[in-house]
């Protein structure tokens, strides 16, 4: 018996017989099973798109193995009866609270909002009646904010190998297509993440793990610096260790730990607005036809470097997508991103952003707190413009001239649009930056020019960042740990899953004795 591993080009529509017949005649044999390793598509030359295709072949036919198997993350079991807080059921909180729970410790996860079937209903009666739900909305509820996203799961972050497989994994046992584990861009969509966070939610409760939902973290008791019980609107927890993972929308929990001395500083971050087209003029620009058999929706990445001093860059493309109402509280408007699995809807959205830190926004040299509280003043004066949530919106046109007629278009925005001098609204740093980006954008992709720009996109990534080492345990604490994209070092739900993977494997590996 041996194994090997094959490489092959297929057409975009290819079938399961197909495959076979390709490998077959590829190695000369006739009785084997295989395993897709890797998936992707090559749409370099539009004239001849097709797949990537790398397939592990085990057969009697063949000798010896020269396939090399993943290595696989390891949990000890210690079990222990120290009592441990995760704050935030975002994909940083949960893993990290999963991994805890299989390794024998008592884990409580703490959520501010809803269970996901309550917060699915008020996600669809806000964009109904354009009534804010405070506690379950598009930041905050069960899965934190990638529950309602396209759910990429692609990661530039390295050394995170064994993460990434046991949270593919992890997803695949819960209900998610097993495409994940071999596709090069693999994504969920929000109609299966619905899904798969609450059967990951019971997997955690079955190992004796307590969920706690509409539990907001409030204050925490330190002492000589450890953390000894965390205080929440549901009543009090003693904590051996907390771990908080409060995505980038929680400006409150920032705020608290400050006060209460964790360290933070400021840094870069990108803010802009949504990029929408149909979905049938970007197909047509990356792929030179309308549709393509076997492939769902054309997807984009662009990056600029604009004026020189802030990067652009395209930022959770959303083919066949949705733009969404994502306000964290009331009386601010932002807009973000999400699609459904098929990705069959009929616009295309993507961020188009402009990094920048806070004191250039500022005009001077600004605490964590001033920053947080700058960016939410900028997200308030979209909603007083719009006087609601409808979004304020122009053609891309429009912003690159910086006039227009205000005239309404087509949109996925599901509260409405309010014609709006977009460049006037955001800040001119910001403006200029995306005005030269979207030019270059243009160049790249043809038709990029017929798009709209939607709203304020604000939470690509949050303007502070905690102290901590590598391994997420803050400066000064033995017992906290923040982990995710609320700690400043992680963005999206892997390298956010893995940070709270690790975090995790370093308490249970040096803190737990």
């Amino acid at each position: 018996m041996g194994t090997t591993t094959v490489s092959l080009k297929l057409p975009t529509d290819f079938s399961p017989e197909l495959l076979q017949s390709r490998i077959a005649k590829t190695l000369r044999i006739k009785n084997f099973s295989y395993q897709l390793e890797t998936k992707s598509l090559d749409a370099r030359n539009k004239s001849n798109i097709h797949w990537l295709v790398k397939a592990v072949v085990t057969s009697s036919e063949m000798k010896g193995d020269e396939h090399i198997e993943k290595e696989k993350l390891e949990i000890p079991y210690k079990k222990s009866n120290k009592k441990i807080v995760v704050v935030g059921s975002g994909p940083a909180g949960f893993f990290n609270a999963l991994v805890l729970q299989k390794a024998g410790f008592e884990v409580t996860l703490i959520e501010r909002g809803s269970d996901v079937g309550t917060r699915s209903k008020a996600i669809s009666s806000f964009e109904r009646t354009g009534v804010f739900n405070p506690q379950n909305n598009y930041a905050f509820g069960e899965g934190g904010a990638g529950t309602f996203s396209d759910g990429k799961l692609t990661s530039r972050s390295k050394r995170i190998s064994k993460e990434k497989q046991f949270i593919l994994s992890s997803y695949v046992e819960a209900g998610a297509p097993e495409e994940i584990l071999y596709m090069t861009h693999p994504h969920l969509g929000t109609d299966n993440l619905r899904k798969i966070v609450q059967n990951l939610r019971e997997s955690f409760e079955s190992l004796g793990g307590k969920f706690l939902f509409e539990t907001m973290l409030e204050d925490v008791v330190i002492t000589n610096s450890k953390v000894k019980e965390v205080i929440s609107s549901k009543g009090n927890f003693p904590a051996d260790a907390l771990f908080i993972a409060p995505g980038h929308s929680a400006f409150e929990t920032y705020k608290m730990l400050i006060k209460r001395g964790i360290p933070f500083r400021t840094k870069n971050f990108a803010i802009g607005s949504r990029m929408e087209h149909t979905q049938e003029t970007i197909n047509k620009a990356q792929w030179g036809q309308p549709k393509l058999p076997g492939v769902k929706a054309a997807e984009y990445r662009l990056t600029s470097q604009a004026d020189g001093k802030h990067s652009v860059f395209s930022f959770c493309m959303c083919p066949g997508g949705m733009v969404v109402p994502a306000a964290a509280y009331e009386h601010t408007n932002i807009v973000n991103g999400m699609s459904y699995y098929k990705r069959n809807g009929n616009f295309a959205n993507a961020a188009c952003v402009a990094a920048i830190h806070p004191d250039e926004l500022a005009g001077k040299t600004v605490s964590a707190i001033e920053a947080l509280d700058n960016l939410q003043k900028l997200e308030e004066s979209f909603y007083q413009y719009a006087a609601g949530y409808a979004a304020p919106a122009c053609s891309i046109n429009d912003f690159l001239k910086q006039k227009g007629k205000g005239s309404q278009f087509e949109t996925s925005y599901p509260l409405g649009l309010k014609p709006a001098p977009l460049w006037e609204l955001l800040p001119q740093q910001v403006v200029e930056s995306m005005q030269v980006g979207l030019q270059d954008f243009m160049r790249k992709m043809r038709g990029f020019e017929n798009g709209n720009l939607l709203g304020l996109e604000s939470k690509t990534s949050s303007p502070v960042q905690v102290i901590r080492d590598r391994n997420g345990l803050c400066e000064g604490f033995d017992n906290l740990y923040m982990v995710g994209e609320g700690s400043g070092y992680a963005g999206g739900i892997i390298s956010s899953a893995a940070d709270g993977i690790k975090a995790a494997t370093h308490y249970i590996e040096t803190k737990s004795l």
